[in-house]
């Protein structure tokens, strides 16, 4: 066969997202982004013990607005991964897999995630 006459692969641009390969893609770029902050937690120990004048200058940070920022980042993070995961549970179990059901859990998860990270700011 030519090679001129071959199929070409699909590329993305062809592709529609649908909402469960873009929770796919979230969950994936969420546990990056918790990695990342789990560096955060260390280097906060770090000050901890490094003295009250390191403490202070990581507190002054965390509690700016940039810092508020990153820490509220990661709580929606933490909670998309942690309501996800739970998704990917379900499914371990064979519950869920309808695509009906996938689109629910999916909406589910974003809203419970949402809902999770206001609660926690706000209390």
């Amino acid at each position: 066969m030519p090679t001129n006459n071959r199929p070409l692969s699909p590329h993305l641009q062809v592709y529609k997202p649908q909402l469960t390969s873009v929770l796919s893609i979230l969950h994936r770029a969420t546990g990056v982004v918790i990695t990342f902050a789990a560096m955060i937690i260390v280097w906060w120990l770090w000050c901890i013990a490094a003295g009250s004048e390191s403490f202070n200058w990581a507190f002054q940070f965390l509690n700016s607005l940039f810092g508020k920022g990153l820490l509220i980042i990661w709580t929606l993070c933490t909670s998309y991964h942690l309501f996800n995961g739970i998704r990917h549970l379900f499914w371990d179990c064979g519950y869920g897999f309808e695509l009906d059901q996938a689109y629910l859990s999916g909406k589910a998860v974003l809203a419970g995630s949402a809902l999770l990270t206001i609660l926690v700011w706000l209390i």
